[in-house]
């Protein structure tokens, strides 16, 4: 009767063990075919992918669930050189058909003359739903410290606001979230996937405050408070149609303009202020005495002459205008367009709550996380080879090394499917962790075998060894879980995937993989003897 009942519990054991490991190759990988075409990962603003109606991938998004492109102009796509070539070869003014895991889009490129840019940053569809972190997927990794003491309010105020703000110009795979070190001090961390140091040091280095001003007094600031539409389709927002672009002594300068809608409240204010200018008459134009001067972070980008019929009138349609330059016409215009996407940026998404400063920037290649990957894949290998061949020699019993490779697997898998699952970032220090799980497993599994094998001698003192090795082996797993708990916050929080990952490996393995191990072995040997 009681060897029936260790069986009965070796079986529910290991029925909970398998259940795991089904939920988390689910997690991981949900679906084994069709991973043909080019993900999506950046949808540039006011360009003719975003015209046509795509959108940047949501950042809640697993990686299978980003939408994919299927063909182009009616020609399949299997991969992201496929796409940039097909794109390479088009002509201004022609339109392009793009098939894609949601729709179909009609696309029109502009007349202009020189390379034709849809405005997408696609890469080669991922074949699981693991996030692969900075070091190995490439990208820029910036660490933010407010310039003064906040409360967490303020500072969980200050993540919504940079991750809206990243959003909207057009930045997507972004991770946005609180740190702070063993001392107490907060940090912000932002990591964006395939983006250089030089499109975000300005968007996150500069608190990003906007005003308008008539003389000394605000008229209205960015936000949604304030603005309530800020335009950015090509039918009210652009390169300006009647100043345009001209050459100057040095180059060339170009004149942006859109169009922006304040809410009741601004209106108001703008119709107070301006109900007390006198008019100005000059070259048949009418403006009224003062203008209207804008700010960003407290310097002036821009000043616009306030038309006599606005004066004393609640309009909720203001028309906002800038200015770009560069040493060729193209360049200025591209500048032109850039600051235009900034300052939209800003006004829709209004100022941080406090300016912040950047402390730590790094970017890393793609190519050199490539070849990470490959070497961690290799050293894993090399692991596992030594591991099976030591275990070999010491106990020389296949019964033994079957059941402890099977463990260590499924406690690979396990690992990985929680990661999926939460959407956690594989990175250099999460991988370091899953290495360091695999350690202390080949520990404990070593630790339960010897009480085992010792227990074969009285057969009566199975039960004893078996809680004797359980009791190690849980005894070793809580000191190792204190001391990882420091980590969490030790380095801004940089080492939180080591801590996680390795947390998350050992409970996994305590809980529910090596007591399996345990049953197992006691199982196969009692049987043998």
């Amino acid at each position: 009767m009681d060897a029936k009942l260790k069986r009965l519990l070796l079986n529910w054991r290991l029925l909970l063990l398998l259940i795991f490991l089904v939920f988390s190759v689910v997690a991981i990988q949900p679906h084994f075919f069709g991973n043909d075409g080019a993900s999506i990962r950046r949808v540039m603003p006011e360009s003719a992918a975003f015209l046509a109606g795509l959108q940047n991938p949501s950042p809640s998004s697993t990686p299978l669930e980003k939408e994919k492109i299927l063909s182009f102009n009616g020609e399949k796509i299997s991969s992201a050189r496929e796409f940039y070539d097909l794109e390479s070869s088009l002509r201004p003014n022609t339109t392009v058909v793009l098939e894609t895991t949601e729709k179909e889009y009609l696309l029109k490129t502009a007349g202009d003359d020189g390379a034709v840019n849809l405005g997408l940053q696609v890469y080669d569809p991922p074949t699981s739903n693991l996030r692969k972190g900075l070091d190995l997927e490439g990208g820029t990794r910036v660490l933010l410290k407010p310039a003064e003491i906040v409360s967490d309010d303020e500072l969980q105020l200050t993540i919504d606001n940079l991750r809206e703000r990243l959003n909207v110009y057009g930045l997507s795979d972004i991770v946005v979230r609180g740190a702070s070190d063993l001392a107490g001090e907060d940090y912000i961390l932002i990591e964006i996937a395939g983006v250089s140091e030089e499109e975000i040091q300005e968007l996150l280095g500069k608190q990003g405050k906007f005003e308008a001003k008539i003389g000394n007094e605000t008229v209205f600031f960015g936000g949604k408070d304030d603005i309530t539409y800020v335009c950015r389709s090509a039918d009210c927002s652009g390169i300006d149609p009647q100043q345009g672009c001209g050459k100057y002594a040095d180059g060339y300068g170009c004149a942006f303009v859109f169009q922006i809608s304040l809410s009741p409240e601004a209106a108001e204010r703008h119709a107070q202020f301006t109900g007390a200018l006198t008019t100005i008459n000059e070259a048949g134009r009418c403006h009224l005495s003062k203008d209207l001067a804008l700010y960003l972070d407290d310097k002036e980008v821009d000043v616009l002459q306030i038309g006599c019929e606005l004066k004393g009138k609640a309009s909720t349609d203001i028309q906002i205008s800038g200015f770009g330059s560069g040493s060729t016409e193209a360049q200025a215009v591209e500048n032109s367009l850039q600051n235009m996407k900034k300052l939209q940026t800003v006004l829709i998404t209004g100022s941080l709550p406090v300016k912040l400063e950047i402390m730590k920037m790094d970017s890393i290649s793609p190519t050199l996380g490539k070849e990470f990957l490959n070497n961690i894949a290799f050293i894993v290998l090399i692991t596992l080879l030594a591991v099976v061949t030591v275990v070999f020699v010491r106990y020389r019993k296949a019964v033994i090394i079957v059941p402890m490779v099977f463990t260590l697997l499924s406690e690979l898998v396990l690992i990985l499917g929680f990661a999926a699952l939460v959407g956690w970032n594989l990175d250099l220090a999460a991988i370091a962790g899953i290495i360091l799980t695999i350690g202390t497993g080949v520990d404990h599994l070593i630790i339960i075998t010897d009480e085992t094998i010792r227990g074969e001698k009285e057969v009566s003192d199975w039960k004893r060894r078996i809680k004797n090795a359980m009791f190690i082996v849980i005894g070793a797993y809580l000191t190792v879980f204190a001391s990882l708990l420091p980590l969490f916050w030790a380095g801004a929080g940089l080492l939180k995937g080591f801590a996680l990952t390795t947390l998350a490996g050992l409970s996994f393995g305590v809980l529910i993989a090596r007591p399996v191990y345990a049953a197992m072995i006691e199982m196969l040997l009692r049987d043998k003897q």
